[in-house]
């Protein structure tokens, strides 16, 4: 089996904290993302300043219903969630069988901005 390129937890911890180099934060999201790892790149993708790669994703968990990585991508992109974006991902989360993201989400809208 070959050693894959991904960080452990330990060593991904450390990355963050000492603020790797843009390039460097890139190649290690790359990494991640090519796993189907998101969460996980996510850190990597702010240091690198990947906005429009932060935003893409932000785009598919609203049309995934996935609110836990949708909160997650808005705290690592530094914008809050918009109305129209948690009640878009309620009603993808709805028609996905996601019940309980449907209801954060909807509780979310019904909010504001979270």
């Amino acid at each position: 089996m070959a050693k894959s390129r991904i960080p452990n937890a330990l060593d991904r911890r450390h990355l963050v904290e000492r603020k790797v180099a843009p390039a460097q934060a890139q190649r290690i999201a790359d990494a991640y993302l090519a796993e189907g790892r998101t969460p996980e790149a996510l850190d990597f993708l702010r240091l690198a300043g990947a906005g429009e790669k932060l935003a893409e994703l932000r785009r598919e968990a609203i049309a995934a219903g996935d609110a836990f990585l949708f909160r997650s991508i808005a705290a690592n992109a530094g914008v809050a969630p918009t109305r129209e974006e948690w009640s878009a991902l309620a009603d993808a989360a709805a028609r996905s069988g996601r019940e309980l993201y449907a209801v954060q989400a909807r509780r979310q809208a019904q909010r504001g901005k979270e």
